[in-house]
């Protein structure tokens, strides 16, 4: 019998949709319906389920980015979900879906659309174990790595302001003035940005969301989601036992895990 999550912060359409569920895949197991990303993270992780149905816009965390962190946590030794998002965005949205082989159900869910969604997951599921089957994980990341360029799609972003030069950082009663060429990365931490340097670590409030807009790309490269590295500052990577890629910076001690989503960076010229 397959599995399937629910991710959906409106608990009406929630309900709404494990109905229509019910009447259109009556085999289907309903592990779990919860009603924010990293709820949706969590409980699919501890589940495994075949199938997981995301909103995108929930709170703390989008179905999109739920999905990343997914892809990049996922077990080996479980096959990756059939994604389905579930969305309220007008057809540029959902061309771009189509164009990546993701199903999609606009909301509110139409039983007959629901049907045809349906048909295509069985298919999938049944698809799996066929020998010329692509690796369901490798084939979900390749989906993914298109739809976060998607604007609309990622989480909204303050638009950008001037290019950053400092970063202003406090420590007591004073702010310190820290040259952006002097930073090798950002981390995420909490409730706080880390910024380090060759010799020193700042911690600021400005969330990475707001910071990555007024960096330059092709100087900070994300590398995980929550890590910003100057590529010119990464001395080396390799892959670790559990075959995840490191980074090493040059003037750093520290390694720096790379998500899957991230790793084709990351190729020999």
């Amino acid at each position: 019998m397959p599995s399937a999550l629910i991710a959906e912060d409106e608990p009406l359409l929630a309900a709404a949709l494990q109905h229509e569920l019910q009447q259109a895949w009556p085999t289907l197991d309903i592990v779990a319906s919860v009603g924010d990303g990293l709820s949706a993270v969590r409980e699919a992780l501890r589940l495994t389920p075949e199938v997981l149905f995301l909103d995108i816009r929930m709170p703390g965390q989008s179905g999109l980015e739920a999905a990343v962190e997914l892809a990049d946590a996922w077990p080996a030794d479980a096959p990756f979900p059939v994604l389905v998002f579930v969305t309220a965005y007008d057809q540029y949205a959902v061309q771009a879906f189509e164009a990546q082989a993701v199903d999609y159900l606009l909301k509110p869910v139409q039983p007959e659309r629901l049907r045809k969604t349906v048909a295509r997951l069985q298919q999938a599921l049944q698809l799996r174990g066929a020998p010329a089957a692509p690796p369901a994980l490798e084939q979900a990341l390749a989906q993914l790595r298109q739809l976060v360029q998607v604007p609309g799609l990622a989480p909204a972003q303050p638009s950008a302001s001037a290019p950053l030069t400092v970063i202003q950082a406090s420590r007591g009663n004073q702010i310190l003035m820290v040259p952006l060429e002097e930073v090798l990365y950002f981390e995420a931490a909490d409730k706080y940005v880390r910024v380090l340097t060759a010799r020193q670590e700042y911690l600021i409030r400005t969330p990475l969301k707001e910071l990555q807009p007024r960096l330059d790309p092709a100087v900070f490269w994300q590398v995980h989601r929550g890590t910003l590295v100057r590529a010119s500052a990464i001395a080396s990577t390799w892959r670790d036992e559990a075959g995840r890629l490191q980074l090493q910076l040059r003037e750093r001690p520290e390694r720096l895990a790379v998500s899957r989503l991230y790793a084709p960076l990351f190729k020999a010229m």
